[in-house]
């Protein structure tokens, strides 16, 4: 067995791209893995006690959304979720998808594939109610609107309640779709559900396991399925059980639930500890969001760095961060939601989010805000050495 990673100590700040297994969530998953191991679609006892343990965490998960437990579907994470909210609708509807700009391309790429219409946002990454509702005036046969409750990148928030006045008062019928992934630790998700028809999670985001989604479906909403089988989800998604993660997932929820405010306060003062401390110290370093954003997302431009340089700087002091881009063809591309924001590609090059979340301590912001000031100044040093040799 490798040991890489086990070794070195991490600053880790980077769980918007996954956040660590909950201890608690690992110890109750175990069970499911060498004990209760039966498939839950058999007819025999052991089966059906393996059904029963997905029944309690289907009621566990509708009561900290606020939805009813028959309008719970697990899923594999929230790609899936997302493209079955998508293509579902589609296939069975035809029509018009619609979405904003600055959506994850788990929604932007399904709503491009299917000939939809891509939205502008504002400067803070996030879909006007008003605008929503003049464009979609000039449209004929939309049937799913989509647009993130959270943004992944840069964190604003979307008034949900809003997106939904407009698209109703157009479009009554449309399936309305919010990509949720981003909002369990810093929202109560009783509070989004009844704005949409369909709201999707991924559990390895609030602690739970990897592979493992939750898709919301309002009864009387009905999507063509992906994946076809044995007819498990009442034929909305077919495939064997994922049991432990199934328990896996309801636990994080619960727990992520019962700890947000709290953790939502102590996260908020790190947040702001990390982002004054870097542009106290480093004079090119500029918050990108100024409010209405969530406790866990620090974002940052360094104008004139590129992102690329610093995340290999501070990887080697052992911080864990993200440029929030795409890598393709072996380079860092700027970011698809800075863009749609207007952000100036000068600047966007610079883009570094930090994310935090349960694990994040004190020690671990201002070990960062060294790092990146270090980082930063050999950077700068580099570039001025270089335009003295020219």
């Amino acid at each position: 067995m490798s040991n890489i990673g086990l070794t070195r100590d991490y600053v880790y700040l980077d769980h918007a791209a996954t956040s660590p297994m909950r201890p608690t969530v690992a110890e109750v998953m175990k069970p499911f893995h060498d004990q209760v191991y039966a498939n839950p679609s058999g007819s025999h006892r052991f089966a059906r006690d393996a059904r029963r343990v997905i029944d309690e965490a289907r009621d566990n998960v509708a009561d900290v959304i606020g939805c009813r437990p028959g309008e719970i579907v697990f899923t594999s994470g929230g790609t899936e979720g997302a493209n079955t909210a998508v293509l579902g609708t589609i296939r069975r509807r035809g029509g018009v998808a619609v979405c904003s700009s600055a959506e994850h391309h788990a929604v932007l790429h399904c709503v491009e594939h299917v000939g939809g219409r891509v939205l502008p946002v504002t400067e803070t990454g996030v879909i006007d109610p008003i605008a929503l509702r003049q464009t979609l005036r000039e449209m004929s046969d939309v049937s799913l609107v989509s647009t993130m409750a959270v943004n992944n990148e840069v964190g604003s928030i979307t008034d949900m309640q809003e997106v939904s006045r407009a698209v109703r008062r157009v479009f009554p019928e449309a399936v309305l779709h919010t990509d949720a992934v981003q909002s369990a630790c810093w929202m109560d998700l009783r509070d989004i559900w009844p704005n949409v028809d369909v709201l999707t999670l991924s559990a390895h985001k609030f602690g739970g396991p990897k592979g493992v989604g939750i898709m919301v479906v309002r009864e009387g909403v009905v999507l063509e399925p992906l994946l076809f089988g044995g007819g498990q989800e009442r034929d909305r998604r077919s495939g064997t059980h994922n049991v432990a993660g199934i328990v896996g997932t309801a636990t994080a929820l619960r727990l992520t639930d019962n700890e947000r405010v709290s953790e939502i306060r102590r996260i908020g003062l790190l947040r702001s500890r990390l982002l004054d401390g870097l542009e106290a110290a480093i004079d090119c370093a500029k918050r990108t969001m100024i409010s209405d954003t969530v406790a866990g997302i620090a974002h940052v431009c360094l104008e004139g760095l590129e992102n690329e340089s610093l995340l290999y700087l501070l990887d080697e002091h052992g911080i864990c961060a993200s440029a929030a881009s795409a890598c393709a063809s072996g380079a860092m591309e700027p970011s698809h939601v800075l863009a749609a924001m207007g952000v100036p590609l000068q600047r966007s090059k610079g883009a570094l989010r930090f994310s935090l979340g349960h694990t994040t301590t004190e020690s671990d912001i201002d070990i960062t805000i060294n790092a990146v000031a270090q980082a930063a100044t050999r950077l700068l040093q580099a570039g001025q050495r270089k335009v003295t040799a020219q």
